[in-house]
């Protein structure tokens, strides 16, 4: 009889950052490389916005960050700074991965992807790269033309990569988020989950709720919101749920999405990546509100998507006004069978393996 053939611990590095939507990711692949292959040790290389500390201070992971800026839309004063950041931030993150020594180095997006991988290459550590919107960002086209691997999360987005690199493994979801579809909802009555990204956002805050405010007395008994938005209009949305008389809970940032999402019933939110790769392999219907100068108008090609196989809204803010929010809200919310229907075709469009599909193929690449 033959004996188990032990399996190699990795040692993975994963870059990118800036927002939720580049890190939960790599969080998500990162558990799940560490649940294949005991022992393994991940290194998260980052930026050192609040947002990375926050998020990666819970994990345990060992971290490190670079100093760079993007390129993208900024004046000619920040690309020149930026540029001279560039090779002090090549030459510290080829020091970091020499010294972490790395069998992988894997990245998720933003400005910091782009000197951490091309210092692998350029150490002949093999390279991969997630890209989780419809459009990539700049940082993952630059490097998508020499990494080895390229993932992708949206039908249709190879053909802005180099043919024969990239395979479709959808959005990776965090591991507690996917146990949520093994637990029973918490909840008494109808919740609505409004959220703006990591970092809030403020139109969004006011057309819902103003909206709210406006039908209390529509509004089915029971009835929560749960809000979050960001740190500047905590105060001013909680304020105005309380003169309405509205249960709320209102925070600046939701750390434990998967209890969060275990409880509601519709989702009101923008359109990025990750946060669009939760709802839908929940089978949450939504409402989604594109932010409108999101690089490429991506934000609004990820929606469609969705909204296309019938498994969410989705309204223009250009258009939007807070009657016609709040009616689309009263509607689905008022209708427990809708509700249902739009939830099976989100998750229709899920891909509840991507992170595991993500492994296999970075173990193969690092020969493993």
């Amino acid at each position: 009889m033959k004996s188990p053939v032990e399996k190699k611990p990795v040692r993975l590095v994963v870059t990118g950052g800036g927002t939720g939507g580049h890190l939960f990711p790599g969080i998500a692949v990162a558990e799940a490389i560490m649940a294949e292959r005991s022992g393994g040790k991940v290194l998260f290389i980052g930026t050192d916005r609040q947002i990375d500390n926050q998020v990666l201070g819970q994990r345990p992971f060992m971290t490190a960050s670079l100093k760079c800026q993007g390129l993208k839309g900024k004046s000619l004063s920040a690309i020149l700074l930026a540029l001279v950041q560039l090779p002090l931030a090549l030459f510290k993150a080829g020091m970091i991965l020499r010294g972490f020594k790395p069998d992988l180095v894997l990245g998720v997006g933003g400005y910091v992807t782009g000197p951490v991988v091309l210092a692998a290459k350029l150490l002949g550590i093999p390279t991969c790269i997630h890209e989780q919107n419809s459009v990539p960002g700049l940082a993952n086209k630059m490097v998508g033309k020499f990494v080895d691997r390229i993932f992708l999360s949206i039908p249709g987005s190879e053909g802005f990569f180099p043919a024969g690199r990239a395979l479709l493994t959808g959005n990776p979801v965090r591991r507690e988020i996917l146990a949520s579809n093994d637990q029973p909802p918490e909840k008494k009555g109808p919740i609505l989950l409004v959220m703006g990204g990591s970092q809030g956002a403020h139109r969004l805050n006011v057309l819902v709720a103003a909206g709210l405010s406006g039908v209390k007395q529509e509004l089915p008994d029971g009835f929560l919101v749960i809000h979050q938005t960001g740190r500047q209009d905590e105060q001013l949305v909680k304020d105005q749920y309380e003169t309405a008389g509205i249960k709320a809970e209102v925070a600046p940032f939701l750390s434990d999405m998967a209890a969060v999402y275990r409880r509601v019933d519709l989702v009101v939110s923008r359109a990025g990546a990750t946060s669009l790769a939760e709802i839908c392999v929940l089978g949450k219907p939504s409402i989604l509100i594109p932010y409108p100068y999101a690089a490429d108008n991506h934000q609004e090609h990820n929606a469609m998507m969705v909204a296309d196989r019938g498994g969410a809204i989705m309204r223009r803010e250009s258009e939007l006004e807070s009657t016609v929010l709040v009616a689309d809200i009263l509607k689905i919310i008022n209708d427990p069978e809708e509700m249902r229907r739009m939830g099976e075709k989100a998750r229709e469009v899920s891909f509840p393996g991507a992170a595991e599909l993500i492994v296999k193929e970075c173990l193969a690449l690092a020969g493993q």
